[in-house]
Order: C-alpha cells, then structure tokens, then sequence
C-alpha cells in the first residue's frame, strides 16, 4: 500500500482513540549527552556471586524481621514447610492487590538491582530477580509457593527495577564531594536501594573519579510533578469525603521519536497519582510503559511513524468512600503485560503540536475488583487477557494543550471455584481458585488540559471516567462508573 494511504488509515485509528499519552508540553531537565566509553567499562563489570550473595542476604534478613519482629505467622518455617513446599503444586494466593502486584514486583526490582548494579543487563538481571522469587516462594515462607508471585515479582519487577536504576542514574555523579556528595547518594539510594548497597559495599558510593559515572549520559528526560485537589464520586453526604489531596509525578526518559534506541528502557514513561484523601489508598494509580525496540515506519519532514515492541504495567487502585457510598469504585491492575505500540507525529503546521500513539497488549496476569469473592484479605480476581491503549496530544505554541486517554482491559478468570462452595469451612491457604468464574470489560478515560501561567508553571485539570462491566457465571452481572476530577498546579522541570 502506498504511504500515504497508509498514514492515512492509521491516522484514523490513532485519533479515533485517546490514551495514556506523554507530555504534551516538554521541557528538558538539562541537554542531552552521551554516556562516557570510561564509565561504561567500568560499571560494566559483571559480578554474579555478589549479586547472588545480597539477594540471598536481602531474603534472610526480610525473613528474620517478619518471623522475630513483625511475629508474621507465614514466616514460621523448618525444614517440614520447606519439603511440603518443594511437593507441592503451586497456587493462587490470597493476599491483597497492594500486596500482590505492587509490593512484589517491587521485591522483584529490588533482586533485579542487585544484579544490574553488578554490569548485568535487562535481561540477564530478570533471571537473578527470577531466583530471588523462587527463593521466597519455596523456602522462605510455610504457605505453599504462588503462581502469581512467581510472575508478578520477576516480571514486574523488571519494569519498576529498570525505571528505578535509570532514574537513580540521573541524580549520582562520581565528581562530586562534601554535602553536595553525600546528598546525591542518599537520593539515589531512595531510589534504588540495591543500587545504593552495591555502591555501598563496592566502596563507589564515596570515591571519586574523573568523569561522572553515568552509565547512561544524559538522556533526553522531561518531569512534571502537579499539587491540588481531588474529587471523587462527588454525591450528597459523602461530599466531605470525596475530596482531598492530590500529588501526581510524571516523568518521561528519552525521546519517543527516536527510532535508533538499541536497548530496553532507552525510552519509557513512569506516572504515578498520589493522593491525601480519607480512606483512600495513598496510590491509586502508577503506569510505566518502557520500549523494548523500535524501528521507524515513516519518517519524512510532514510526518514521523514507528513501531516498537513495550513492557507495561498498570496499577489503580481506590476504596470505600464512606459508609454512605458503600461501594469500591474501581480495582484493577496488569503487572504482567506486554505489546507492540506505534507511535505517530504531524509536523504539518508551526504553531500547533501533534502526536499520538495506539498500544495492543497482551496480559499475562492482572486482576480487577470482585463483588463476590472476598477470601483472606483478596477481593479481587487474579485473570489473563488483552488491552488496548491509545493517546493523542495536542498543543498550540507550548501554551496551552489538551490530551486524550483511553485503556480498556478484558480480563478472564480462567479457574474460579464452584458454585456450591461452602464459605463457612474454607482453608484459606488451600483455597486455590482466581476468583470468580468471570470475564470484565474495563474502560479508563481521561481528558486533561494545561494552560500556561508562566515560564515552566501550568494550571491543570483533569477528568477521569473508570467504567467496569463484569459478566459472571453464576451472578448477575455487574456495571459500574466512577468519575474523578483534578485540579492541580504543575511544575515542568
């Protein structure tokens, strides 16, 4: 087909969709450089025993506190939960989703950074987060080993481990002494607590060298962070509960127009909604999409198309408004997921800025809210299937701009459990079900705004509809919305 008829076509489904778009107004934190060939080399030094050694440490030492401290009744093990553990079949766990797909694939990234901190890259660091999953899964604990840890933890904590070590990237510098020294190590230990030991350990963390240490330059990076209110199923009597505080931090590392990027995570986008609201979770949303390779498509003076192969993980999460409400809006999450996206731009006029993108993907393991299954401290269903992403951004003279989302998930859980289940006489760590026999549709829009009130400080506003329709085998089905709103001022650095 000719390009231009192709453009065309995509074009069309493209801006026929909205999305978790990127900035649509960008300012760069500093120029861009290359890493230094010095640096490289010499952070480029693979040590696999003493990666191995702190993952193995790390476990202990999370173990000994939860079994002497905390008195975790999961950590109460001998050599009789081990060996049942090693015979046994592997099962869906009951904890709840902060548990389950953010504190583990956190675990993951901190396993991941051990490695990655030691030379290795992306994907040889996954295998090291992998055998630090299947440590604690099959030793470490006297409930049996999880199907979802053993895939959220590894596989998730590849995408947060790589977003945390290149942001801890951009904060250290090896030329640096004194207070100014000592302050970007903190931060950059904040950030990635791995990388930080390491650092720690190899001595690197106080020694001086001649160039930065930056093992990755100075990429192309654009942060925003918005401060302000938010509102949330505003209604009646429970409008004193339904607003409060928002924080969101956005950040975007390289260029998505680049097509020459050789390495996973040259490019990725991290968001994340932080909130100060009554019974709310203090996350309820994080996103990261990194780019595992690309290759341009079209690339002339009018028009710039590519196709790239992404990790994604998604996360949002809410609660119980009030007693009145007496309802959880919205849960759902995709630790484990991955696609292929492209990525469009019109270079068609000077004063107005277009882009946009369209993301297909397929869901190893995520889970959505259930109205039915509340097991230990699990409500919702752990399920497999598909999303669709799509994003536009629109922008005139970098003053103001209006951007698109639009994500909807179907997610299907395969193995729940029977109809005549008896509730009252329930193991819950043999309980061995994803949930509900069910299949949700989940749909995720946001429409936002910026207008520029001076140099790098914007006015925002922000709407956001979740809509959830959850067919179930042996319940009425179930459709829900929540709507939310944001008001914030935001800081481009």
């Amino acid at each position: 087909m000719h390009k231009r008829y192709t453009l065309a076509l995509v074009f069309l489904i493209i801006t026929s969709l909205t999305g978790h778009a990127q900035f649509a107004i960008r300012y760069q934190v500093v120029p861009p450089k290359p890493a230094d060939s010095i640096d490289i080399a010499y952070y480029s030094k693979k040590d696999a025993l003493g990666a191995s050694i702190q993952n193995f440490s790390f476990n202990m030492g999370l173990w000994a506190f939860n079994r002497y401290i905390a008195k975790q009744h999961y950590a109460y093990i001998d050599i009789h939960t081990i060996r049942k553990n090693l015979k046994h079949t592997w099962v869906w766990d009951n904890d709840d989703m902060g548990n389950n797909m953010f504190l583990h694939p956190y675990h993951g990234s901190l396993y991941y950074n051990s490695a990655r901190s030691r030379g290795y890259n992306y994907w040889e660091s996954g295998l090291f987060s992998l055998g630090g999953s299947a440590m604690w899964e099959l030793f470490m604990e006297n409930e049996y080993p999880s199907f979802n840890d053993i895939l959220a933890t590894p596989i998730g904590g590849l995408a947060l481990g790589e977003t945390l070590y290149r942001t801890s990237d951009l904060v250290l510098d090896d030329r640096r002494v004194g207070m100014n020294r000592f302050g970007r190590e903190l931060a950059g230990f904040l950030i990635s607590p791995m990388r930080g030991l390491t650092r720690v350990i190899n001595g690197d963390a106080w020694r001086t060298r001649t160039t930065t240490g930056k093992q990755f330059g100075v990429p192309d990076v654009n942060v925003e962070v918005s401060a302000g209110i938010r509102t949330l199923e505003l209604q009646g009597k429970i409008l004193d509960k339904g607003v409060g505080a928002a924080l969101d931090i956005n950040i975007e590392y390289g260029d998505r127009f680049d097509a020459e990027n050789e390495k996973p995570y040259d490019y990725f986008t991290f968001k994340s909604n932080l909130n100060g609201q009554g019974s709310q979770p203090l996350l309820s949303q994080l996103n990261i999409m990194g780019r595992l390779y690309v290759t341009d498509l079209i690339e002339t003076e009018k028009d710039f198309l590519s196709l790239g192969f992404y990790q994604h993980f998604d996360y949002y999460d809410s609660d119980t408004i009030s007693d009145v409400s007496n309802k959880i809006p919205y849960k759902f999450c995709t630790p484990v997921s991955f696609g292929a996206g492209l990525i469009y731009r019109s270079n068609r006029t000077r004063n107005f800025s277009f882009d946009a993108y369209l993301h297909g993907n397929l869901v190893l393991l995520g889970g959505t809210l259930s109205d039915h299954y509340v097991v230990d401290m699990r409500n919702y269903n752990l399920a497999s299937g598909f999303s669709v992403k799509g994003g536009f951004n629109l922008s005139y003279k970098d003053r103001i701009s209006l951007t698109g989302i639009y994500e909807v998930y179907r997610m299907f859980t395969w193995k729940g459990y029977p109809q005549d289940i008896d509730w009252n006489n329930i193991d819950v760590h043999e309980f061995d079900y994803q949930g509900d026999h069910s299949q949700a549709v989940l749909h995720a829009i946001s429409l936002r705004s910026d207008l520029k009130l001076k140099k790098h400080l914007f006015l925002t506003g922000i709407f956001y509809n979740y809509t959830r329709d959850t067919n179930y085998r042996y319940f009425e089905n179930v459709f829900s919305q929540t709507y939310e709103g944001r008001l914030m001022l935001t800081y481009k650095f």
